[in-house]
């Protein structure tokens, strides 16, 4: 697999790194929304019930109507959550500009937006898993509403 903020990060390490450079932030960004917008596990679950998602703010609303079979499997549920937030994310990296993806020291990824705001998507996902609420597309409204 083809990460692209892993040179950027090589390079960086090895002291060729040059963070006033677009190209290479650009090239970060990238391949940060690559690696997390996989969310296997929901995109396997959504499949099953006959919805492919294609990384759509559409999708986020189908999201939200699928029935929630998965809080039948209390292991299964924080991951299922945790994919949610994460597959939240990428949407709205992918479509509200100015809108990137964050990483705390403590690892946690957040989308920081164009106003500075940060929106805890994970935490989001994983309450709408857990309870239904926030609903995925409302946080994506809220998110390009600021």
């Amino acid at each position: 697999m083809n990460i692209p903020f892993l040179d950027t990060w090589r390079n960086r390490r090895r002291g060729e790194y040059d963070v006033s450079s677009p190209v290479a932030a650009a090239r970060e960004q990238e391949g940060i929304t690559e690696l997390l917008s996989e969310c296997e596990l929901l995109r396997v679950r959504a499949m099953h019930l006959g919805l492919r998602l294609d990384d759509s703010v559409d999708s986020l609303s189908a999201l939200d109507q699928l029935p929630p079979l998965w809080r039948e499997d209390p292991e299964e549920l924080p991951w299922l959550g945790n994919d949610a937030g994460l597959y939240l994310g990428s949407v709205i990296v992918r479509t509200v500009p100015g809108a990137r993806w964050h990483i705390w020291p403590t690892g946690q990824p957040v989308v920081r937006l164009a106003s500075g705001r940060e929106v805890q998507v994970v935490e989001s996902g994983v309450e709408w898993a857990v309870g239904g609420a926030p609903e995925l597309a409302q946080v994506y409204a809220e998110a390009a509403e600021a």
